[in-house]
């Protein structure tokens, strides 16, 4: 039988494992004895909260990021492939392979023949289209806005012309300390009428989620997003 690579979600927010993640996830993270992660000293630190009873030093740990190579995602599932040994991906936060660097080791893994085993757990994109009341059959995920305000302001009509016509939820999500620019944005830019869901820190002790059409946004005061992990979702 082939190995197994188990995807893993881990929590969104700090000190909400024992509420978001069920006993499979915890069951895989205390007896899996190979790990791929994003980053090593989070992913450790992870690992020893949820299983206080391993010894890290006796844990094997790859680093997979987005900068990492079709040769190093290759090498990382060697010891899968050559020695049977199951492994777990591990998501800095949510779940892998979704808007995360874990997608090129689970597709390697199919090519490889690989057993892929994906765990519930908490994605913030979903939870953010369940909680927006925006359309649930329809809708796409386009990760980072550009950078630069002509761009990004393009993209934005882009994006709404695509839930007018097509009745489909966009989401989006922005590098946290960029959220303040993104909104004000969407706001200058979306028309009055589009609605807007603006869902931070989800599962956090500090989770602000609301829809609203832009003209309800613009009347209110602005949300605090600054360094806050949100995503943001836009339909009709």
């Amino acid at each position: 039988m082939p190995a197994t690579l188990y995807l893993l979600p881990t929590p969104l927010a700090d000190d909400t494992a024992p509420q978001v993640l069920p006993p499979q996830v915890v069951a895989a993270v205390a007896a899996l004895p190979y790990f791929l992660v994003e980053n090593a000293r989070t992913a450790r630190r992870f690992v020893k909260s949820v299983a206080p009873h391993r010894v890290i030093e006796e844990i094997r740990f790859t680093v997979i990021d987005k900068d990492s190579t079709d040769a190093e995602v290759r090498a990382a599932l060697v010891p899968l492939v050559k020695e049977g040994l199951d492994a777990g991906i591990l998501s800095e936060a949510g779940c892998p392979g979704i808007a995360d660097p874990g997608a090129a080791l689970v597709r390697e893994a199919h090519r490889q023949g690989l057993r892929v085993v994906p765990l519930v757990g908490p994605s913030s994109l979903l939870l953010a289209l369940m909680a927006s009341g925006l359309n649930g059959q329809q809708f796409a995920f386009h990760g980072y806005l550009p950078i630069e305000k002509a761009p990004r302001v393009a993209a934005i009509k882009t994006l709404e012309r695509e839930a007018q016509q097509r009745q489909q939820s966009q989401l989006f999500i922005e590098t946290p300390y960029r959220n303040g620019a993104l909104f004000a944005d969407l706001l200058a830019h979306l028309q009055p009428g589009t609605r807007l869901c603006v869902a931070a820190d989800v599962t956090g002790a500090g989770e602000f989620i609301k829809t609203l059409p832009v003209a309800d946004w613009r009347r209110l005061p602005v949300p605090e997003l600054h360094k806050i992990p949100t995503v943001f979702v836009i339909g009709t």
